[in-house]
Formats: structure tokens, sequence, C-alpha cells
């Protein structure tokens, strides 16, 4: 295992093919199933598929994670050098042998590569999205009702981007800060696909943008911002195993201050498990990871049953209300799960997944709706008044 190269490019074809596919698939069920409908109308759906198969991708790379097969096949993009376990079955059983709780067995290398042939599957549809939305653009179908091909662009340069780190994953040996962009990455993926398909809606005449309250508008900024910020510090947790350094709750080691390490926590570039002295991490400074991200839930928990009672109050806008006030109390209950029995993979992965549903209900809220300007204008004479 030490000596198999990092990068072997010979399977990458075959993968690429993989990832075709799979994504011909959800890509014939779209055209077939919308065929007499615009153009327009069958990139939305398509992208709608996307951002359902992306969130879907992000709860099995969850998976991957907490059941230690990031590891499975240790080179990228393929497994030792092929486009399946099922060729790589001989290294694999090898290194099995010589390590049976390793981070390569054959369950293990099957899970990582099924989440690579997921990825790029995805990738697929991304691209096709590019590729459809520019040259329905240039063949002037729906003018003014297809979405501007910068957004599927951007979105495509960003698939790349993550694939980028999901081989740094790989060759870096789930080095924490690596890990933790790369959950964000999929995060980011996801509030794109879902920023196009409210737009599409929107170009398409099916909704209309609704007017907030400022205040109400900058709750809902802010909120969302502190979302990705506790987002961030769970990924930490998750990448540094922080998560069992507190098992009690609401306290945290029978103390509401318990030790901590907030230097050696808190230390981005590092690899797995290291300290800064080199040796192994402190339970200190895994103390401190694990808390920061508790106190940090308590406000943004507070934030968003805030905002669903200030959206509540607008008509347009309770479903979102109803979805984020039920997803800030399943984060909750998972959350405190994870602390109180152990960890279990189902908890865990449902975590992964309420955030993720939660960046894609903010995004949609934010991208539906806009801030009045006669209240924003009022509230500035009211301040210049003051």
């Amino acid at each position: 295992m030490d000596t198999q190269d990092l990068y072997n490019l010979s399977p990458a074809l075959r993968l690429m093919g993989m990832g075709l596919v799979l994504a011909l698939g959800p890509l014939a069920w779209v055209w077939l199933r919308n065929k007499n409908q615009p153009m327009a109308r069958r990139l939305r759906v398509l992208t709608l598929v996307t951002l359902f198969l992306t969130f879907d991708l992000v709860l099995f790379g969850a998976f991957t994670r907490l059941t230690d097969s990031g590891l499975g096949c240790p080179d990228w993009p393929g497994c030792y050098g092929h486009a399946s376990p099922v060729g790589a079955q001989q290294p694999i059983s090898a290194a099995q042998a010589a390590m049976p709780s390793g981070p390569v067995t054959h369950g293990k290398a099957w899970i990582e590569m099924i989440h690579r042939y997921l990825a790029t599957g995805v990738g697929v549809l991304i691209l096709t999205l590019a590729v459809a939305t520019w040259l329905s653009r240039r063949k002037g179908q729906g003018t003014g009702r297809i979405l501007s091909p910068w957004w599927p662009m951007l979105t495509l340069v960003w698939v790349c981007v993550q694939g980028a780190f999901g081989a740094l994953t790989v060759t870096m040996k789930l080095f924490p800060l690596i890990v933790t962009l790369h959950l964000l990455g999929g995060l980011v993926l996801l509030a794109l696909l879902r920023a196009q398909a409210v737009r599409y809606a929107q170009a398409q005449g099916e909704t209309l943008p609704v007017p907030l309250p400022a205040a109400t508008w900058l709750l809902l900024a802010v909120t969302f911002a502190l979302l990705w910020v506790q987002i961030a510090l769970g990924g930490w947790v998750s990448t540094n195993y922080a998560v069992l350094a507190c098992t009690d709750f609401p306290a945290c080691q029978a103390s509401f201050w318990p030790p901590m390490d907030f230097r050696e926590g808190f230390t981005l570039w590092r690899a797995l498990g290291a300290g800064l002295d080199g040796d192994n991490i402190s339970f200190q400074a895994l103390t401190a990871i694990h808390y920061v991200h508790r106190l940090t839930a308590y406000v943004v928990f507070a934030a968003l049953l805030w905002l669903a009672s200030r959206l509540r109050q607008i008509s347009a806008m309770r479903s979102h209300a109803l979805w984020i006030s039920g997803l800030a109390l399943w984060q909750f209950a998972t959350g405190l799960s994870n602390v109180v029995l152990g960890w279990p993979l189902v908890a865990a992965v449902s975590h992964t997944g309420g955030a993720a549903a939660l960046v894609v209900v903010l995004t949609g809220a934010i991208f539906s709706s806009y801030r009045t300007p006669e209240l924003a204008s009022a509230s500035k004479l009211r301040a210049s008044s003051l």
C-alpha cells in the first residue's frame, strides 16, 4: 500500500464512461417525460433532478467518510489502477490480510468507488446542463426564458474544483482541512443548483420574487452566513473525529467549561491526528473543537427559529418557514443523538443531511425574495434621524 502510486490515470476513461452510463438514465427520463415542453422547462427539470442526485451524493459522501472508507482505494481516480474493485481483488485482499480493520478492505473499496461513480455521473449531468444552456441561447430557443449560461458554467467549474478536492482527499491521506473543504464544496454545489432552479422558475413566470421587509431580509442573510460557519465547524469536528470528546449534555465532561486547547484544536494545516509537536493531537484540543461547534449551534438554532417565526408572517414564505423550523429541530435531535448515543452512523449521516437540506432551503429563500427598497429607505431615514 505504501508503494502504490497516488495518481494512476489509466482507468480514467472507463470511469468517465461509467459516469456517462449512470447519467443516461436521468437524462432520458427528463427528455422523454418533457419532450413536448419548451427547452427552458426541460432544463429546469434537469436542474432539479441534478440537485436531488447531488444531495444524495453529499449523503453518500458522509457515509463514505463515517465508515472510514475514504482510503478504501488508496489511489485516484481508480482502485489500484483499475476501474473497479473487481480488477483490484488481489492487492485489496493483501492489504486487508495485513490489516483486517484497516483503511483498505473489499467493502470499503466498493463504498469509495461507488462514491466516485456517483460523483462522475453528477458531473456528466452538470456538463450537459452547461452545454444545453449554451446551445439553447445560441439557437434562440425561448429567448428571455433560458437561464443565463454563466450560471451552469459556474456550476461546471465548481464541480471540477470539487473533483480536485476529492482527489486531494485521497492523495493527502484524509488531511482534515482538505476533507472539510471537500464537504463545504459539495454544499456550495447544492446551493448553486438550487439558485439555478429558482431562477428558471422565475424566468418562466412560475414564481415571482417575494418582497421582504428590510429587517427580515437582513436576518435571512445573517442566518445563512451563520449556517455556513456552523457547517464548517461541524466538518472540522467530523474530520478530526472529535464528536466523542464530549459524551454528556448540556455539560461537557461534567463541566460547562472543560479544559480546552484552542490553539492546537484550530491549527488548520496539520495531518490527521497530529498535534503541534508532531505527536498525537491532545484530548484538550479535540474538546475545544467539539465544544466550539456546540456553543455555535445554540446561536444558529436560535437564529433559525427566529427567522422561521418572521417568515411565517409572510404567506408566500410560509413553506420556507416550516422547513426551516423543522430542520432546526431535526439538527438538534440528530446532533444530540450523536453525543449521547456514541455517534451512531444513522444519526451522523442524518445530521449531515439536515445541514445540506438547510443549505438548500435557505438558498431557495434568498433567491426567492428581495429586500423591499421602500422599507430599506425608510430604515435609513429612521437611522439618520436617530
